[in-house]
């Protein structure tokens, strides 16, 4: 029988202390994991769903609200912003892409999104099946929203009033699904994407809907102008470098006023608005001269996803930096009663540790079991721990569900390699001790009594 056979024995033999010293490696691992995990998938998603993204224009309020609620829907608007101004900035010769964004209904926590096919360009949104939206009403879905309602191309469905799965839903018009996206791995695969014309005429805008009422040549007129412009172009040259387009073939949206006019819709004798614009810059010039224009020469604000996200992630350190003394903590604790169990076994063990040595068992076997034996305790509580870490993650992400899931339970980190290391490293610490007085053991006075 070798020693980690026998360290295994021993510890069966002291199941209350063994699951003690166990449970405490098992919950301070854990809280390592979580805080490995939630930082780790955090930071990616927000540099994934920011990327491409310099600027975020809206109205006035918390530059972190505006971020939150237009790049990571995790939040509500901070209002509303004139479509005229929004138009004015997008026609800024420094802006090389303007993607307007209006807010304000959910399907089943999902978000359903007015803009234009910008919106695709700025996010590299390719179609796995169907079409994008052309009409009113019409919808073209991520792949996380099909896949967890179990949606296909012509289902319709209705939205709910507000950002959460509670509000009034909207029985008087339903969207049809042309399309569903290929997974992106960001907030996109988690929205409901339509035109803008669907979230006004949704919210009351009457003068609009009676337009749409009109004959059928007029019908058609409007179908043409809230149709997605520059969607076949988006798709047949998707991936190329837009940089080095044709300005006469591909005129950009955010520099021909009345491709913007037609991207967003005719304002017509109602001011209309929307929630918010992400902003694409044609040149690094326009990094520190456009926020500034915006912010004093506007009624809106601008605020920057790269600072604002910087901000965000340093207020979510201070949390985690507390966790994660909380977990030091947990494991020292955990060393302590793995020394504590391994000190006492060995006094009541040490006639058979005598005896062992009678039968041929040398001074470095005795060290080696015991210290395989705390090696054995810290390793099966920090892959329990990593197990709890997995489960928590679950959990949460099962809780918060909607498109506010940034966390995948199953995703493996090299670095929870090095949380089982330091599980193990503390065994070894506890064990010394202990395995040291095992190695010292004499034969004959512990047989004699003395």
């Amino acid at each position: 029988m070798n020693s980690i056979q026998i360290a295994w024995k021993n510890i069966r033999q002291n199941t209350a202390t063994s699951l003690l010293g166990i449970l405490l490696t098992a919950f301070g691992t854990g809280i390592l994991c979580v805080l490995l995990l939630t930082s780790h998938q955090i930071e990616e998603q927000l540099d994934n769903n920011s990327r491409g993204i310099d600027l975020v224009v809206g109205a006035k309020g918390s530059p972190i609200q505006l971020i939150l609620s237009s790049i990571y829907h995790m939040d509500n608007p901070t209002g509303n912003i004139s479509l005229t101004e929004a138009q004015k900035l997008a026609a800024n010769p420094m802006v090389k892409l303007a993607v307007p964004l209006s807010l304000g209904d959910n399907y089943k926590g999902h978000r359903i999104i007015g803009t234009d096919s910008t919106f695709l360009q700025l996010y590299g949104l390719e179609l796995a099946e169907g079409e994008i939206w052309k009409s009113d009403f019409e919808a073209t879905i991520g792949a996380d929203v099909a896949r967890k309602n179990h949606l296909k191309i012509g289902d319709k469905i209705y939205g709910a009033h507000g950002l959460s799965s509670e509000g009034h839903t909207h029985d008087e018009h339903a969207y049809t699904i042309t399309g569903i996206f290929k997974p992106a791995h960001h907030i996109a695969d988690r929205l409901i994407l339509t035109n803008l014309a669907s979230v006004w005429r949704m919210h009351g805008d009457h003068e609009d809907e009676d337009h749409h009422e009109h004959g059928d040549e007029e019908h058609e007129h409007n179908d043409h102008s809230h149709d997605v412009p520059g969607v076949e172009e988006h798709e047949h040259h998707h991936g190329e470098d837009h940089d080095h387009d044709d300005a006469t073939n591909h005129p950009s949206p955010t520099t021909d006023p009345q491709l913007v006019k037609s991207i967003m819709g005719d304002v017509g004798s109602g001011e209309r608005e929307i929630t918010s614009m992400l902003i694409q810059y044609r040149n690094p010039a326009a990094i520190g001269m456009f926020p500034r224009l915006v912010n004093q020469n506007t009624s809106m604000q601008a605020a920057s996803p790269a600072i604002e996200s910087a901000r965000l992630f340093s207020l979510l350190g201070i949390g985690i930096d507390s966790l994660q003394v909380l977990a030091y903590v947990i494991m020292l604790m955990a060393a302590l009663s793995v020394f504590i169990s391994l000190y006492n076994a060995l006094k009541s063990r040490k006639y058979d540790l005598a005896i062992m040595r009678t039968l041929g068992a040398s001074q470095g076997k005795l060290f080696g079991i015991v210290i395989a034996e705390g090696i054995l305790l810290t390793f099966v509580g920090a892959i329990a721990g990593i197990g709890i870490g997995h489960l928590a993650i679950y959990l949460i992400g099962t809780s918060t569900g909607g498109t506010t899931t940034l966390l995948e339970a199953l995703v493996l980190l090299p670095q929870e390699g090095w949380l089982v290391f330091i599980g193990v490293a503390i065994g070894f610490v506890a064990a010394v001790i202990p395995a040291i007085k095992a190695y010292k053991t004499s034969i004959s006075r512990t047989l004699s009594g003395n």
